[in-house]
């Protein structure tokens, strides 16, 4: 009899704490780091940085991205435009949004050159050139680094 008892008052236990959930209670603003390297070869991959750093910054944390490899083919319009990710919009609008809501993008200064992205393609999101420098203070800053 002791034992139902227990094991009764040890399942609602959960139940508990669920009623509380999600209803205004605060939590730490996060400094996330966002990095990816999934260019236009995968739209959905290539998006996801954009989406979760939006949603990131739309919950009340601040948010960062660094860009290498494919991944900074997307900073020009063209391509932002033609990347479609499954079941999103265009890659555009995530981006326009991140523009909106002030999300630093840093775009690997080498892997850009390499891939002939300009300044002028970065100028459009408010993007900058990254460096090595720069990803270790990025790394340094982040309570959270996210690779996508």
């Amino acid at each position: 009899m002791a034992r139902r008892s227990f094991l009764r008052q040890l399942v609602a236990l959960p139940l508990v704490g669920m009623t509380s959930w999600g209803q205004g209670t605060s939590h730490k603003s996060l400094n996330v780091m966002m990095k990816s390297a999934w260019g236009s070869d995968d739209p959905t991959k290539a998006a996801f940085p954009f989406l979760h750093g939006l949603a990131l910054s739309e919950a009340g944390h601040s948010v960062q991205i660094f860009l290498l490899g494919e991944a900074v083919s997307l900073m020009r319009k063209s391509v932002a435009a033609a990347v479609v990710p499954v079941g999103w919009p265009p890659l555009e609008e995530a981006l326009t949004k991140i523009v909106a809501r002030h999300v630093q993008i840093y775009a690997c200064g080498a892997c850009s050159r390499a891939r002939s992205v300009a300044q002028s393609d970065l100028d459009q999101w408010g993007a900058k050139f990254g460096s090595p420098t720069i990803f270790v203070s990025l790394v340094e800053w982040a309570d959270r680094v996210i690779t996508e």
